[in-house]
């Protein structure tokens, strides 16, 4: 595909920003637990096809979900102490989460100490509407829960909306790595706050 098509495709991709004042009214963001692997998992895997779904072959798109976003992964990162999931919910349902854990990007500053945002979804429903905002407030909460460090994320580089959001929460731009589905590699930007 030459590079214009891809430019035209990347560019339908929702943002997710806060700028939009409407009240986040009926949201509830709360700490998952072992009993929500199978919501966990399937909000992960909604929400990323709903944002990212058209960028990948379909093949690629359902095995990069099945593992990473599959009931295996989900439950594998609730059991794990280091790590906390959050799930965004409006009138009974999952329409966003959170997860977070020990920094892993492939940065030369990234260390044990340090903290990550591993990701942050919401359907796009509930986007601009200061729901993620709340939601990396509450991340970036736990994250710092016994003291500020250093906390990282990764978001693709043509996320803007998303990228906007980070930065009004104080993440600067620290470098770049290869986001692979499939055949596919996106050029992600390595963010940090710290």
């Amino acid at each position: 595909m030459g590079a214009a098509a891809g430019a035209t495709w990347r560019a339908r991709i929702p943002e997710l920003t806060t700028a939009d004042p409407r009240p986040a009214a009926g949201v509830v963001i709360r700490r998952a637990g072992p009993a929500d692997a199978q919501a966990l998992a399937a909000i992960g895997a909604a929400t990323f096809a709903e944002a990212f779904g058209h960028l990948y072959p379909p093949a690629d798109l359902r095995s990069f979900l099945a593992q990473a976003h599959g009931l295996a992964r989900a439950q594998s990162d609730l059991a794990d102490p280091a790590k906390a999931a959050w799930l965004v919910e409006a009138a009974g349902r999952a329409v966003g989460y959170a997860l977070a854990g020990p920094g892993k990007l492939p940065h030369p500053q990234v260390t044990a100490a340090c903290g990550e945002v591993e990701r942050l979804y919401l359907h796009a429903s509930h986007r601009n509407g200061g729901v993620g905002s709340r939601l990396l407030g509450e991340t970036l909460a736990w994250l710092e829960a016994k003291g500020r460090r250093r906390i990282w994320i990764g978001v693709w580089s043509q996320n803007h909306g998303a990228r906007r959001l980070y930065a009004r929460h104080g993440f600067e731009e620290a470098g770049t790595y290869e986001f692979i589905v499939g055949a596919s590699r996106d050029r992600e930007l390595i963010l940090r706050r710290g």
